[in-house]
């Protein structure tokens, strides 16, 4: 792109700045024809907002988050110049300069500032759009971005903020991919620091890629459209960081239950016209069933919607009625198999689309200013490489936001569960295509009325990404009306840091078949969790290329169970680019009870993964996290490059450690267990041989590829675990399948071994329940399980809030799992509690039953 930078000067203060009551520097330059403003104000402890606009670099007219209100209670203004002013909050220090052009610094007081403008460019106009230079550490750790090709730590590459269908792409090069959100993070041992842009124009990120011999290492931000509106996060560590982001953008939504099981898919399924797709999938169905394989939910590619005489191309919110001759009979055949339906819907609609020229005349999208009308665009039409002309919804429209909400409602009333809002990224081929801007809901979302984008419509300074946000709206409040008693269930592969307010779930789109490609997808899943893309994964597997070895898919679904989506759905085009080809668990008989063994350890570890979904909508913390996390004081998780690049092992909550094998031929694997201090306890191999091993230390563990990956478990740490099976949520009320109920609880403990144990050192781990269903706010049960070990025997005690929910399993009481070879006596409130017959890996198990008390506690009794 052109560049035309112009750097203001001669910044004067409009605001006093002796006043101590003041959180905020506003500045102005005269020295542009066009005046430019600056304000930077402190919005509350470790949050602060900078603006640099001017008439003709307008605030983003949609930016994707609510401006917050300032709470300033906490500031103190420290010191203040003519031309400088500081603030201070608790530990944490802003300053701003301006003798020349505005400098801004943040961190701790008395410490080298985390973040800090770059003298003499820090602020700069740009063509139509503008700059923001900051100054690089070396050695720094930097992730972030949305969703950016491994390695996890972004330090010294440039990146597109945009986003694009990257079908098939490099996992190491390919940029941009799916996902378009400017937050990036810088961590260290001392603090973290985050900056997060909220304009959805495109962009790009030099992340110490570019440097100068005079202007040294630098950051730098380059937005193509409108001014800057940026925020500046400060914590000590990355839970602080993203947790004040969350506080901005909004937290995780809540995910059905059913959705953390098996999600089967293909696309060749729904392209079948002989057998007839619908006939094909029963069959599919049937084969589950036949194999054993428990399955939650099928995701079916846009083969139902293409039209049946020629062209055949994709006509969203339309069904192919040879395919599918009875749509609702058909869902209702998979609601009673327990197998939820996932639509695929793409919002465009090519030229022979039957509601094509309605939109047209409606203005339901975007126009053309060349030639005053509707604009056209190649769009991808029948198989792999095909297209046609026609045009992307114009979510700013009221024809097109209602074409889009009443075709999710129909699909929905027709028993599709959950929308799948796929080829979303908005490839638009001109800035200057115009937008109607006339949806009521736009009122409902973030527009600034003071914005000044002074009656421009370009989608360039509105920006693309701004449909794929009202996009996921769109999905989700239609579902919503439909089934106001459920939770909405978007799916979204494009996503802004707005979209997945309205889209709880998202995935890193059309992979490659490569053992590269699933280790490099651990990195991809950490950066993202980070961005708040927390139920996240990964087509397991592979989407495109060749189908996997039997060794690469065990290995796969090995590793893709312990995240927090599991979805097996694939279009290999081979020798057929129209239907492909498609990955099933029994492809390879010789696997198939390796790959049903780990399918089944996926239901088990049901109850754990919702919990940590649960936990992520409170706190935001990702279920899925880099080996660093809680780490900060371990100096190896800064100075190895393998964890830093966080391709090799993360933790899945605080209680497993998961590694992985990532070559053919390869039955062992190298794992760093993290140290929190000289007292840390360390970690127990759950796969043979079932040892202990210090923290604080690589180790080597055997891991033959028919039997395990790594997955190491936190002595003290607890993992909540269900039936092998799928079983109905508490608050599903139709349960069509006769699904069991959800009544039994087990909890695997890891205490010290024998030799360590310690009498009085109690370890305690909460997890939290709810009923699968119901939407927002959630009635949720917190449940803790506490033990201590010694020599001879393990103590525990369980306590539980169930005010709120009362899971269906806690009559019943609860199993306490031993790791394998722990003889040791159970013990429950001082009574020794029989055991039961060992389970199949041979662990000892003792069933504790409870007694509600008043005021929602349960004690343990024998």
């Amino acid at each position: 792109m052109p560049q035309h930078e112009l750097v203001p000067a001669k910044y004067e203060c409009t605001t006093s700045t002796a006043s101590s009551s003041s959180a905020c520097v506003e500045l102005q330059s005269k020295v542009p024809k066009v005046p430019v403003n600056f304000l930077f104000e402190v919005i509350k402890p470790g949050l602060y907002r900078t603006t640099f606009t001017s008439k003709t670099h307008p605030l983003p007219p949609f930016p994707s988050t609510k401006r917050p209100q300032p709470d300033i209670s906490a500031t103190k203004t420290a010191n203040a110049t003519e031309t400088s002013k500081t603030f201070r909050t608790d530990e944490l220090e802003a300053k701003v300069e301006w003798k020349a052009e505005p400098i801004v610094s943040v961190g701790f007081i008395g410490e080298e500032p985390l973040h800090a403008d770059l003298p003499y460019r820090s602020y700069a106009l740009d063509g139509p759009g503008v700059a923001h230079y900051t100054k690089y550490h070396r050695g720094s750790l930097h992730v972030g971005l949305g969703e950016k090709a491994a390695p996890m730590d972004l330090s010294n590459r440039h990146f597109t903020l945009s986003a694009t269908d990257c079908f098939g792409y490099d996992v190491l090069r390919t940029d941009p991919m799916y996902k378009h959100i400017p937050l990036l993070i810088r961590a260290t041992p001392k603090g973290v620091v985050a900056t997060f842009s909220t304009s959805h124009a495109k962009g790009y990120y030099s992340v110490g890629g570019e440097m100068d011999g005079m202007w040294g290492h630098f950051k730098v931000y380059r937005q193509d459209y409108g001014g800057l509106e940026e925020y500046t996060m400060v914590g000590r560590t990355l839970q602080d960081v993203v947790k004040l982001y969350a506080d901005l953008v909004g937290y995780p939504m809540l995910v059905p239950r059913w959705a953390f099981g098996y999600l089967a898919g293909g696309m060749k399924y729904t392209m079948l016209d002989t057998p007839r797709a619908a006939d094909a999938l029963v069959e599919f169905a049937g084969k589950l069933e036949e194999h054993d394989i428990p399955c939650s939910g099928f995701q079916m590619s846009s083969g139902y919607t293409v039209a049946e005489q020629e062209p055949k191309t994709r006509n969203v919110f339309t069904w192919n009625r040879h395919r599918f001759p009875d749509p609702k009979g058909f869902c209702d055949e998979f609601h009673q198999r327990g197998i939820r339906l996932i639509a695929n819907i793409k919002p465009y609609v090519l030229a022979n689309h039957p509601a094509y020229d309605g939109l047209v005349k409606a203005g339901g999208l975007f126009v053309d200013p060349q030639t005053k009308k509707t604009g056209v665009a190649r769009l991808w039409s029948a198989g792999g490489g095909t297209s046609g002309e026609g045009g992307h919804i114009d979510f700013t429209s009221k024809a097109g936001y209602d074409f889009w909400y009443n075709g999710v409602r129909e699909l929905r009333k027709t028993g599709m569960d959950c929308m799948w809002n796929d080829n979303n990224e908005y490839l638009i081929p001109s800035d200057d295509w115009q937008l109607a801007l006339d949806n009521p809901a736009l009122k409902e979302t973030n527009v600034l009325p003071e914005a000044g984008s002074d009656g421009k419509k370009d989608i360039g300074l509105w920006g693309r990404a701004l449909h794929t946000e009202l996009h996921g709206k769109a999905s989700h409040d239609a579902l919503l009306e439909v089934y106001p008693n459920e939770r909405p269930f978007v799916l979204t592969r494009s996503a802004t840091a707005g979209t997945m307010r309205y889209a709880c779930s998202s995935w890193s789109g059309d992979n490659i078949t490569s053992w590269d490609g699933m280790r490099g997808a651990n990195a991809i899943s950490l950066g993202a969790g980070m961005c708040l893309l927390q139920c996240y994964g990964h087509d397991i597997g592979g989407f495109e290329g060749p189908q996997p070895s039997p060794e690469l898919l065990v290995r796969w679904v090995q590793l893709g169970i312990h995240s927090p989506r599991f979805a097996i759905n694939c279009y290999k085009t081979g020798n057929d680019s129209l239907a492909g080809d498609v990955i099933e668990p029994w492809m390879y008989p010789e696997t198939l009870p390796q790959v049903r063994r780990a399918i089944m350890r996926r239901y088990e570890l049901i109850p754990y993964l919702y919990n940590l979904m649960l936990q992520s909508t409170r706190t935001a913390v990702p279920p899925q996290r880099w080996t660093g996390w809680g780490y900060e004081s371990d100096p190896e998780i800064w100075s190895s490059k393998v964890i830093r690049d966080g391709e090799t092992q993360y933790w899945l909550g605080d209680s497993l450690l998961v590694g992985g094998v990532y070559e053919p031929g390869v039955s062992e694997a190298k794992v760093y267990l993290p140290k929190k201090s000289n007292g840390d306890a360390g970690f127990l191999n759950t796969h043979a041989p079932y040892q202990y091993l210090s923290a604080g230390a690589w180790h080597t563990i055997a891991s033959p590829w028919k039997d395990s990956i790594p997955v190491l478990a936190r002595v003290g740490g607890a993992v909540q675990v269900g039936r092998n099976r799928q079983v109905v949520a508490p608050g599903d009320r139709a349960n069509e399948a006769g699904l069991s109920a959800d009544d039994w609880r087990g909890v695997e403990i890891f205490p010290p071994p024998e030799e360590m144990s310690e009498d009085g050192v109690w370890y305690s781990n909460t997890w939290l329940e709810d009923d699968g269903v119901s939407p927002p706010p959630a009635r949720i049960a917190a449940l803790t399980v506490s033990y201590a070990a010694s020599q001879t025997e393990v103590q525990v005690k369980f306590e539980s809030n169930v005010e709120a929910f009362v899971p269906p399993w806690l009559g019943k009481g609860l199993t306490i799992i031993l790791p394998v070879g722990d003889g040791r006596r159970i013990v429950a409130n001082g009574t020794v509690v029989e055991s039961r017959r060992a389970d199949e890996q041979g662990r000892k198990r003792a069933h504790v039953l409870l007694q509600r008390e008043k005021g929602g506690q349960a004690e343990s009794g024998a």
